[in-house]
């Protein structure tokens, strides 16, 4: 009978945890459903290491604009230029490259730089001279669209043969000196971020019981942190039998590890989420509304700027329509990710799960041979979905 009540006890916590973080965990259940759904219609082919490793490079562009459109979003700004400013800057970055001969590694700094200069000129206008991010964004996609091609009108698309730079979105960490055919280096990131996520989550419990908050069982814990594990093992596994980690997972888990602690851990964090929720309350507490925004358009643009010259490093190339719907990637995973309509809610470890919702659907249907016009149809509706979803849970929250 106690086994049974314990069975029970245990049964009732993971339905309560399901229906209280009902939003959290949808995106989680959605990703499986999509991998699964695909790897069926493909008999195994989307869920091999080929095409796992080619889904971690296509979607890190996206990964990262979506990084930066979750502080705009919490903010509740937004930001319709990152699209054709990642083209614009993944073409300088181009020109730069290869009509002045610039090694990659002068070349990336001036375009973070010049990512720096757009994110200074929009968020000026919104903060300084009143004018809404909607309508300066929207100007903004106009003006570097324009841009993008004048760059290139004279030469078209333009080849990039710096091997480094390619590189940043078509190579692989090195293995060990003494690896075998399976990439030994990943296995052993795979262990130790394994080991970190523990510490980490252990830690996390215990300050929740040192000050008498809500947490969970010893053996739902443990089996969050199996199921954790077990996860981060096998997408390890999967890597080391193809040719290990990306660079581009590296760059994108840099970035997400700096964001996650601005927003979890500074007072700068705190203020984005305060501005979101309550921009009045939050000036009237001595925030400053204008700096903080003014920061969250800088840093859109840089990492906009990062995204174009991830972008170009993946088709080895500039081209005249990069760019194209980016901005619209980076808004559907950030909400799908749970970002509030509303603003003030919003986490970018749940944005990256967006990210990889949509950037799924892609490459699934893409493997499944579906037509381009189909693809913006079903993405069309899992956006809507996920949103009226979102809208509807918050105000029974309520």
């Amino acid at each position: 009978m106690e086994v049974n009540n314990q069975k029970t006890g245990i049964g009732k916590e993971v339905m309560g945890l399901m229906k209280t973080n009902i939003r959290e965990y949808m995106m989680y259940i959605a990703l499986v459903v999509i991998m699964a759904f695909f790897t069926w219609k493909t008999n195994g082919g989307f869920i091999q290491a080929r095409n796992i490793s080619n889904l971690i490079n296509q979607a890190g562009y996206v990964a990262v604009l979506a990084i930066g459109m979750t502080l705009i979003l919490i903010l509740r700004h937004i930001d319709l230029s990152v699209g054709y400013v990642a083209g614009f800057c993944g073409a300088v970055a181009a020109i730069l490259m290869t009509k002045f001969g610039m090694s990659e590694w002068i070349a990336i700094p001036i375009v973070l730089g010049v990512g720096l200069i757009i994110g200074l000129y929009q968020g000026l206008l919104v903060t300084k001279v009143g004018v809404p991010a909607f309508v300066t964004t929207l100007a903004g996609m106009f003006i570097f669209r324009g841009l993008l091609n004048l760059t290139l009108q004279n030469t078209g698309t333009i080849i990039v043969p710096n091997a480094g730079f390619n590189a940043l979105s078509n190579g692989y960490i090195p293995d060990l000196p003494f690896g075998t055919e399976i990439h030994v280096l990943t296995l052993i990131i795979g262990a130790i971020a394994v080991i970190l996520t523990i510490i980490s989550e252990v830690k996390i419990r215990k300050n929740k019981i040192k000050y008498n908050f809500k947490t969970t069982s010893k053996t739902v814990f443990g089996f969050k942190l199996l199921f954790l594990s077990t996860i981060v093992m096998i997408i390890s596994h999967v890597l080391a039998n193809y040719s290990g980690i990306p660079w581009t997972a590296v760059i994108v888990g840099v970035v997400l590890l700096i964001y996650n602690y601005t927003l979890n851990k500074t007072r700068l964090g705190r203020y984005i989420y305060g501005i979101g929720g309550n921009e009045q309350a939050a000036e009237l507490s001595g925030v400053n509304v204008k700096g903080v925004t003014l920061f969250a358009f800088c840093s859109m643009s840089v990492l906009a700027a990062l995204a174009g010259v991830l972008y170009t490093s993946r088709l080895q190339s500039a081209t005249p329509t990069a760019g194209l719907g980016f901005e619209l990637d980076a808004i559907a995973s950030s909400y799908i990710g749970g970002v509030a309509v509303s603003g003030g809610i919003g986490r970018v470890t749940n944005t990256i799960i967006g990210t990889l919702v949509i950037m799924s659907l892609t490459n699934g249907m893409n493997l499944m041979g579906v037509d381009i016009s189909y693809q913006y149809v079903v993405k069309g509706i899992i956006f809507v979905i996920a949103v009226a979803f979102d809208v509807r849970t918050r105000s029974k929250g309520r």
